[in-house]
């Protein structure tokens, strides 16, 4: 199953990129995919002495464009042997210049490694997240150790029918590109992959409380519809992806499905911690056609807990606030 056919690949090529890099190269390779590496320096701006646009500052410029662009190409002359790889380098703020680079090129997926944050307590700093909220097409942060293969691939979605009719067939498609790269992931890595919907019986809580005196049987039983519920349509999407892999695929992807009772923000950062995972494949958008939710808080409080590389995807109608002029 090739999923991606125009990779991206952003590296610093002042930090340790190498994590990034090895796993876009293995994609192209396996996706039979084009591949372009970018890295984007800083613009130069007026300073004393030094007007904006004047010979100084253009000839500075080109010099530092011309050096990172030397730097590239050496970096990723060892991986030419295995795939045909383009180099770029852009100038202006690293996560802006990616979406354009995007925008313009019509890539179909960003991977980076993580930041470097020494002095904070999680994994994504702000350009991470920066992309993982407004990029257009799916974003792969990596852990910065390199793993030649992933153990571990788990899937999270979202099954509930309490949306707007319109927002129900996008999420269903969401689900489906999710569970699908999952599964591409999988089969490629030889890695367990697991799939897990947290859910929760909306009013549960007020049918306990002694306003409404709600017989227990009742409540139990509501219960149990809403987890049926549930549970048949995570059951569907997914025999509906692994069906198209094909007999022997499927067989030997058998995937473990975790329909787990509580809040998405806490129970799906515990099982990813609990499985080990090496990357989550998620959706970041919490409305669609909503102006202003770029990312939706239960995918940021996710993001901020786990310790592991995610892959986010959005859906296809997702408009990015960037545009194409500064």
């Amino acid at each position: 199953m090739n999923i991606f056919k125009d990779i991206l690949c952003v590296v610093d090529i002042r930090e340790d990129c190498a994590a990034a890099l090895e796993r876009a190269v293995t994609l192209a390779e396996n996706n039979q995919a084009s591949l372009t590496v970018l890295d984007v320096v800083d613009r130069i701006t007026a300073g004393i002495g030094m007007p904006d646009g004047g010979p100084i500052s253009a000839d500075l410029q080109s010099a530092i464009v011309a050096a990172d662009m030397q730097a590239l190409e050496e970096l990723v002359d060892p991986y030419r042997k295995r795939v045909s790889i383009k180099v770029a380098v852009r100038k202006g703020t690293r996560f802006m210049e990616t979406i354009r680079q995007v925008l313009t090129n019509g890539h179909d997926l960003v991977i980076k490694v993580t930041e470097k944050l020494d002095w904070f307590d999680r994994l994504f700093g702000c350009d991470d997240m920066n992309l993982l909220r407004e990029c257009p097409c799916p974003v792969w942060v990596v852990k910065p150790q390199i793993k030649k293969s992933y153990r571990v691939i788990l899937a999270a979605v979202d099954t509930d029918d309490g949306y707007p009719r319109a927002e129900l067939s996008s999420r269903d498609a969401v689900n489906r590109e999710i569970l699908e790269i999952a599964c591409s992931l999988a089969l490629s890595d030889f890695a367990e992959l697991h799939v897990v919907h947290a859910w929760q019986a909306i009013g549960e809580s007020a049918m306990r409380g002694a306003l409404m005196h709600t017989p227990e049987i009742k409540i139990i039983n509501y219960v149990e519809q809403v987890r049926r519920q549930r549970e048949i349509k995570l059951n569907r999407v997914v025999h509906e992806v692994t069906s198209q892999l094909g007999k022997g695929a499927a067989e030997y992807l058998n995937p473990q499905i975790h329909l787990i009772k509580g809040g998405a923000r806490k129970e799906i950062p515990e099982l990813a911690e609990q499985l080990k995972a090496d990357v989550i494949v998620m959706g970041t958008v919490a409305r669609t056609g909503v102006p202003g939710f770029i990312m939706g808080n239960t995918a940021e409080t996710i993001l901020n807990q786990i310790n592991c590389s995610v892959l986010a995807i959005k859906p296809s109608e997702f408009k990015t606030p960037v545009t194409l002029e500064d």
